[in-house]
């Protein structure tokens, strides 16, 4: 078989051809012109892979022309005669490309493209600023290191510092290099365990004191007259904020559920208001079920005020200020700022732990209603397999108690000695 003939082209030619389409210059060697009088010019290698029928191509560089800057045919033939080569000792030469690409990959290189690539899907704020930073300051010096090269005692040095000082800060920090990390085995760029890993890492970090965070709650003495001033503020207000406030009171819910809440999810006939498994999912319930909440006489007015009569299964109960189809939620801080506007030192989450400080305090209801009332987990993981009913009546029961009594003109109310289940 005779051999394929090289060196079709002349260094003229290479440069002054303007016809679109492929001019070989032989031994897969081609240098490509798109179409249009601007057309790009690229030098290009097409051949087969070992043992398949499959043809791949491999970019070489823009090729040079009139103007225009980029590789001349000698130098393309140079790229063309090393790949001829790989090919001769049976490598993939876009493989080795690949491999060469990933062997050079910088954690800096590979971090940014990473954080491009998440970015859409950050729902804080600040979340793309804290991820900037530690990306890029905190991470300085591992960011000229290839991704195969760290290891546990880099990780090590930019955690050390902060991990008392500021831990959490620094257990953030920990778990992006950890999903970089992951990222960058998912797409090829190292292999091995993960040295920013929490199992790794935890024997060669101090222990710090982790304060547990307390959100602002009011004594429950305080909320019926909480209660009757978001109700006079709501006479004189534009928007349904202070009636969500209240209800969010009432049913010792978390402020994202009410936000969330849809037309569809209110049974009024059985009183009951079921939020769907998604909106379930947190620290609290890790198993995602959904949760029913027995309504109270005053929960039901309220909502009988805000939906309208002809609201679709869809729509959001609580809607936003300028949201007059009910397309749209009250904003995430709006029934904070109504409290605050009543109670300046309290939060949202404070509701639940003055409804939890009532029921302990107040009456003699079980300990594991009140709990299972918060959708808390109640005992251990063997208990919870057994544990199949949610104790609807008993709860129904201890929030009808505390409607009544946010709902008093005082803050004394007749209750049993011990609840008649």
């Amino acid at each position: 078989m005779a051999k394929r003939q090289l060196h079709k082209l002349s260094a003229r030619e290479a440069e002054t051809i303007v016809e679109a389409g492929r001019h070989s210059d032989g031994g897969g060697l081609y240098l490509v012109i798109e179409t249009g009088a601007h057309g790009r010019r690229q030098w290009i290698f097409l051949y087969r892979v070992r043992g398949t029928s499959r043809r791949r191509e491999l970019g070489l560089g823009p090729a040079k022309g009139k103007g225009k800057d980029g590789l001349s045919l000698s130098e393309a033939r140079l790229k063309a005669a090393d790949i001829r080569k790989l090919l001769t000792l049976g490598k993939d030469p876009a493989a080795e490309r690949r491999a060469l690409a990933v062997a050079d990959t910088t954690f800096g290189e590979f971090a940014d493209a990473f954080l491009i690539s998440i970015k859409a899907g950050f729902k804080g704020k600040n979340t793309l600023a804290d991820w900037t930073r530690d990306i890029e300051v905190r991470c300085k010096p591992i960011r000229a290191m290839k991704l195969a090269d760290i290891c546990t005692n880099e990780v090590l040095t930019i955690l050390s510092p902060i991990w008392i000082a500021i831990n959490r800060t620094a257990r953030e920090t920990r778990s992006r290099i950890e999903r970089v990390l992951d990222a960058a085995e998912a797409k090829g760029f190292r292999s091995g365990k993960n040295p920013a890993m929490w199992k790794t890492l935890k024997p060669l970090l101090p222990k710090s004191k982790r304060s547990k965070r307390h959100h602002k709650a009011a004594p429950y003495k305080d909320m019926p007259a909480i209660v009757r001033a978001l109700r006079v503020k709501h006479e004189t207000a534009d928007t349904t904020v202070n009636l969500a406030a209240e209800f969010i009171i009432l049913t010792a819910v978390r402020t994202s559920e009410a936000r969330f809440m849809r037309v569809g999810e209110v049974d009024f006939t059985e009183r009951l208001w079921k939020i769907p498994a998604e909106r379930m999912k947190t620290e609290d319930d890790p198993r995602g079920e959904d949760f029913e909440v027995p309504l109270s006489d005053r929960a039901i007015s309220i909502l009988k005020e805000v939906i309208p009569k002809d609201a679709a299964p869809d729509a959001y109960v609580f809607a936003g200020q300028w949201s007059k189809d009910h397309a749209k939620p009250f904003g995430m801080n709006a029934v904070l700022h109504a409290l605050k506007a009543v109670y300046p030192a309290m939060t949202t989450h404070g509701c639940r732990s003055s409804f939890r400080d009532w029921v302990g305090d107040e009456t003699r209801f079980e300990r594991d209603i009140a709990e299972m009332a918060l959708a808390h987990k109640v005992g251990d993981d063997t208990e919870q397999a057994y544990r199949r009913g949610n104790a609807l009546k008993k709860r129904r029961q201890v929030m009808d108690a505390w409607g009544r009594y946010v709902g008093s003109a005082s803050n004394v109310i007749a209750l049993p000695l011990r609840a008649s289940f």
